[in-house]
């Protein structure tokens, strides 16, 4: 598990990225309940993730916005673009009191991107 704290900030919102490795469902589980096990992801106020599983077949794309509208669906473009499979990305939002609009599905993906340069 990689976990890249505060790598963007606005109007009070603060983001982390954070991935690994997982092959199934329920190791896909067990990052995200991993993760949580640190008190400040728990509280965090959204934990949207995406992923996309390939067994050699068909790829099962999934992805969660954990209220975050449509901030699942950039994570999954963004995977399905660089053909990674099987590698969770988490993108973890505190809340800073300030609407963002539009600017949280840029702040989404430049949180990937950075991700992404990181650990490749």
């Amino acid at each position: 598990m990689r976990v890249l704290e505060n790598v963007l900030s606005d109007r009070g919102s603060k983001y982390a990225v954070s991935g690994g490795p997982v092959s199934n469902r329920a190791e896909a589980a067990a990052f995200l309940a991993e993760l949580k096990r640190t008190k400040k992801f728990a509280k965090a106020t959204h934990n949207t993730w995406a992923v996309l599983f390939d067994d050699g077949g068909q790829p099962d794309p999934q992805k969660n916005d954990d209220g975050e509208a449509g901030a699942g669906a950039v994570i999954l473009r963004m995977l399905e673009r660089e053909g990674l499979t099987n590698h969770i990305i988490v993108v973890t939002r505190w809340y800073g009191g300030v609407k963002l609009g539009g600017d949280r599905f840029r702040h989404v993906a430049e949180a990937v991107r950075i991700y992404l340069s990181e650990t490749r």
